[in-house]
């Protein structure tokens, strides 16, 4: 008997059939297709054997998993794999697998889970005959199936798989929240579901799950089966992903990197592994450290650190990290007066940045928003801060009068009915918004970051991005107000343009801190 070939006795093959390890791992049941080499190659089919990062997660999985991931690992292969073995040795089972589009559905279905059935053993395929295959479903003798499909709701699914969710929430949220409210609940508490994904910025369901998994992880504490259990897999657990280092220049920058993730990861990185990682940065990806973040991973931060292509100040704000200006906690400066810049939505949210002047520095402090509340609500999150208040910083159309207000006042006016005593500034309207984002970019070196209390702002700036044409396929001129982060970059803005058109007079305000603490406040 080879290593690949089922058993020829009868109670051997029935002992064997009974191990689900060896199913999935002996190599005798299951049959992949691979790339070849060569560009006229139409692929390789092998045996399956898992791989050492598959094995891994075989041993680890857990009723909820969420895995964070490098890529070409193999796991959608691996579970395609799993799911089909469920299906075929347990009666009356649902497996499903949710994959980013319809395209990619198909391509899962043909060439993962169609494919390693039609290439079982003969005799296994006569014993576990098929009733219904369509292209998206396969219906087995004993009542289970295996389908592959963008979103799934009706009835109860005991294995399901959702594969680049990270994309689906970066690309389609609607179909992200659909997936969430419905596909989710569907997998009881006895059944498994797995999320994996590479990451796309530090925004939707599958960042939130996936920090939430982290923490938990980071706590040790037991999980319930409604815990999601965490599955990191950088790019150096990988033992392929080594190359020889003769004529790969490793700069003092990359060795400054290495030194930092050998230090957080507690791990020892050797030459052939890091000439990987310069070499495939540089070619594959033109030299982009993020997008090496985001498909390669050395840490479960790094991922998230990358926003999705078309965002505005993606590069500004991987700089000021780099260059340390997001600092976990900064002390605000006694006596130094603060200044806030507003965006005041009619329809929309209202978000505020509170910003305090040191030297060359403009600190980020706070940060503020919401949607639907009434002046007064944000005039008393000021006066709780308890911070000195030099000048507010309000967009052009804070002095307009509100069609529908029964007070017949402009956001302005009633701010400054509200607040007494505090300077209200109007910041003029610029004809042209990308003008507007650009003087952002141009004073992001003067900005600090306070991450404990601005983070949701910074994470809207991460994420405001240009809004996409799904009918010409590009990124367009104009921002995207509807993904509920252009309020924070607005809001910030709204500094740039008071900055660069001098507006803020930081002398004549410091004069004001001794009267600015009795000013009174007026929050009903």
């Amino acid at each position: 008997m080879t290593e690949y070939a089922l058993p020829t006795d009868p109670a051997e093959l029935a002992a064997k059939l009974a191990d689900p390890m060896w199913r999935l791992c002996s190599g005798a049941l299951y049959k992949i297709l691979i790339k070849g080499d060569d560009e006229d190659d139409d692929g390789l089919v092998l045996p399956f054997k898992p791989n050492r990062a598959q094995k891994r997660l075989m041993r680890r999985l857990w009723h909820r998993n969420l895995i964070l991931k490098a890529r070409q690992l193999g796991f959608t292969t691996l579970i395609c794999i799993m799911w089909l073995d469920h299906a075929l040795f347990n009666p009356n089972s649902r497996c499903g697998i949710i994959a980013q589009d319809r395209e990619a559905a198909e391509v899962i279905f043909r060439d993962k889970v169609k494919f390693a059935y039609d290439n079982m053993p003969n005799a296994l395929k006569e014993a576990m005959p098929l009733i219904t295959c369509n292209k998206s479903e396969i219906v087995f003798k004993n009542n289970s199936s295996v389908r592959v499909a963008t979103s799934m709701r009706s009835g109860t699914i005991h294995r399901l798989h959702i594969s680049e969710f990270g994309k689906i929430c970066a690309k389609h949220p609607d179909k992200a929240a659909e997936v969430v409210t419905g596909s989710i609940p569907a997998v009881p508490k006895s059944g498994i579901l797995v999320i994996e994904s590479t990451a796309e910025g530090r925004e939707g369901e599958f960042y939130e799950i996936s920090k939430r998994a982290e923490a938990l992880m980071q706590e040790g504490r037991p999980l319930t089966p409604r815990d999601y259990r965490f599955h990191f897999y950088p790019w150096w657990q990988a033992p392929e992903y080594v190359l020889d280092a003769k004529h790969v220049r490793i700069t003092p920058k990359d060795e400054e990197y290495f030194a930092r993730v050998e230090a957080r990861m507690k791990i020892v990185l050797g030459r052939e592994q890091r000439a990987w990682y310069v070499a495939t940065r540089d070619a594959d990806f033109a030299g982009n450290e993020e997008r090496m973040w985001q498909e390669y991973p050395s840490d479960p931060d790094e991922p998230f650190k990358v926003s999705t292509e078309g965002t505005y100040y993606a590069q500004q704000i991987a700089t000021a990290r780099t260059q340390g200006r997001f600092k976990q906690l900064i002390p605000v400066l006694p006596g130094i007066p603060c200044y806030t810049f507003w965006d005041i939505g009619n329809s929309d949210g209202t978000a505020i940045w509170v910003l305090q002047h040191l030297d060359s520095e403009w600190r980020g402090i706070r940060f503020k928003e919401g949607w639907g509340e009434p002046y007064a609500h944000y005039a008393k999150w000021l006066q709780d801060t308890g911070l000195i208040f030099g000048e507010h910083f309000l967009p052009h159309d804070a002095d307009h009068v509100r069609q529908g207000e029964t007070t017949n006042k402009s956001p302005k006016q009633m701010l400054e009915g509200l607040m007494p005593g505090h300077r209200f500034t109007i910041v003029p309207r610029i004809e042209d918004v990308n003008w507007g984002i650009q003087q952002t970019r141009d004073v992001f070196p003067l900005l600090w970051f306070d991450d404990t209390h601005t983070s949701e702002g910074v994470v809207h700036l991460e994420n405001y991005r240009k809004k996409w044409s799904a009918q010409q396929q590009r990124w367009m001129t104009e921002p995207d107000k509807a993904g509920g982060h252009s309020e924070a970059a607005d809001a910030l803005r709204q500094f740039a343009q008071a900055y660069t058109g001098g507006l803020i007079n930081v002398r004549r305000n410091t004069t004001t801190k001794k009267t600015a603490r009795k000013r009174s406040w007026r929050t009903t």
